[in-house]
């Protein structure tokens, strides 16, 4: 089962903390956005996770690499601009395949149980949190 971390946006409301930082790199209880939801969807039985980045993707990407910190596999997709979310996915699309996939936003931070992802998808049932 595959999931896709939405990083491409800007960030713009966040004012001078996404000045030079992309918004899934900001940091809440001492770890990146990202980093958290990387980890949650590894406990949960993930294996292949894809992101797009736009803003400040290179940041992205190396703190990322290939996913192996967290036992995933990252595939990247790259947008010159932030497509939005629809234009996002439907770019990553080649990454994702047919099958169900979860879709998370990066610049959140939640104590929601990914396993339960697993589970709707199972059913097709699709949240996007």
């Amino acid at each position: 089962m595959k999931a896709m971390i939405l990083a491409a946006g800007r960030g713009e409301r966040m004012g001078n903390l996404t000045q030079n930082c992309p918004k899934p790199l900001l940091k809440v209880k001492g770890r990146c956005l990202i980093d958290w939801h990387l980890s949650k969807l590894c406990e949960a039985g993930f294996k292949d996770v894809v992101i797009n980045v736009a803003y400040l993707s290179k940041e992205i990407i190396e703190f990322v690499g290939d996913g192996s910190n967290w036992k995933l596999n990252i595939s990247i997709s790259e947008e010159e601009q932030a497509l939005e979310t629809a234009g996002g996915i439907k770019k990553a699309i080649k990454y994702l395949g047919d099958e169900p996939f979860a879709v998370i936003n990066a610049d959140i931070f939640s104590d929601y149980n990914y396993k339960n992802l697993k589970i709707d998808l199972y059913k097709k049932i699709v949240w996007a949190i």
